[in-house]
């Protein structure tokens, strides 16, 4: 009997740790690990003065620097910005500008005299400034169609272009979309002593965009062809991929105030040189108080002409040292002893933490 009943007491024990085993099986607690449990050792540094003043002295001498030399580049960079949509008015259409820019009548010629402060040395990019032009708007990123234009087999996908989408028999517009609709078509010619300058508007585009983004497949068609027109037509002979000043437009701008490249002049234009811009002013700003300008730009290592970025760099620089030079006053003149760091709470081992 006693023999049974240790082997049911046996039993017994089997299934309570058989279903102990089942339920921590079944548990959806993780399991107990340095990690789950945030034991894992960490780097908590003790900030003394000395770490304080060294760090801040460091950061003070590798930004001044940089922010130097950035200055230094910007400075160098020649650049000369003409605001021309005023300009450019006839007198009599000085209070209706609007009506001026509408009208298929209306002259839209303009010429413009720019004069070469220093030298500006080939390339001299050619940009277009347009201020006040929400290119960010929801419904104007929103309308166009990426595989219309990647592909010519999506030739009919046009449900995102509205209210550019078809025509008037149900034909798609290619590139449909107010962002294609809308494409800039000033135009600027140059010239210097009477000479001609030519203007080169190849590689003004991003390649990843050519070769990614905007089919050789695909061709303009029925752009620009109905009672509205929005801006400058394409060359129906010329695949999207290599109308650059199409895949220049399309890709919007963040802010209102935006430069978008025209084109480059691959000679050197010397100081003093009076540089005749023949412009047909034909974009309208003026329904929306917009801004025009022309901006002819060298380059340096860090891009355009942008104080920023120098000016950045020095003022934190300038500040750090300021500060570096404020605590070893203040460690000097009114020293604090260091705590203790036994007494901080990782150093204490396990213990409850107190708040």
């Amino acid at each position: 009997m006693a023999l049974k009943g240790e082997t049911s007491s046996g039993g017994a024990r089997d299934g309570t740790s058989d279903s102990s085993s089942a339920a921590r099986r079944n548990s959806k607690k993780p399991k107990y690990s340095r990690f789950t449990q945030q034991e894992l050792p960490a780097c908590k540094p003790i900030l003394t003065p000395a770490w304080v003043i060294t760090t801040f002295i460091s950061i003070g001498i590798i930004f001044i620097p940089i922010g130097l030399a950035s200055l230094f580049a910007s400075e160098r960079v020649v650049e000369i910005v003409d605001r021309y949509d005023e300009d450019c008015v006839p007198l009599n259409y000085t209070y209706n500008k609007l009506a001026y820019i509408q009208s298929s009548e209306t002259n839209k010629t303009c010429t413009k005299r720019l004069i070469v402060s220093k030298q500006m040395k080939s390339p001299v990019y050619i940009y277009y400034q347009l201020d006040n032009f929400y290119q960010n708007h929801r419904r104007y990123v929103k309308s166009r169609s990426d595989k219309q234009l990647r592909s010519k087999a999506s030739e009919d996908v046009t449900s995102t272009c509205k209210p550019e989408a078809v025509t008037e028999n149900n034909s798609p517009i290619v590139p449909c979309g107010l962002i294609a609709w809308s494409l800039f078509n000033d135009t600027y010619g140059f010239s210097v002593k009477n000479k001609v300058i030519e203007v080169s508007k190849k590689n003004i585009a991003w390649k990843s965009d050519q070769e990614s983004k905007f089919g050789s497949d695909v061709y303009p068609k029925n752009f620009q062809s109905g009672g509205l027109i929005g801006g400058a037509k394409l060359n129906a002979s010329i695949p999207l991929s290599e109308q650059e000043d199409l895949i220049v437009w399309m890709r919007t701008a963040a802010l209102p105030t935006f430069r978008k490249l025209y084109g480059k002049i691959e000679t050197d234009l010397e100081a003093n040189d009076e540089v005749t811009v023949v412009i047909q002013n034909n974009y309208n700003t003026y329904s929306f108080g917009g801004k025009k300008r022309l901006v002819l730009s060298t380059t340096s290592w860090i891009g355009g002409k942008n104080d920023f970025l120098g000016v950045a760099y020095l003022t934190v620089g300038g500040l750090c040292l300021f500060l570096a030079i404020s605590f070893i006053l203040l460690y000097v003149i009114k020293p604090r002893p260091l705590g203790d760091p036994s007494y901080l709470s990782w150093n204490r081992g396990h213990t409850s933490s107190t708040f």
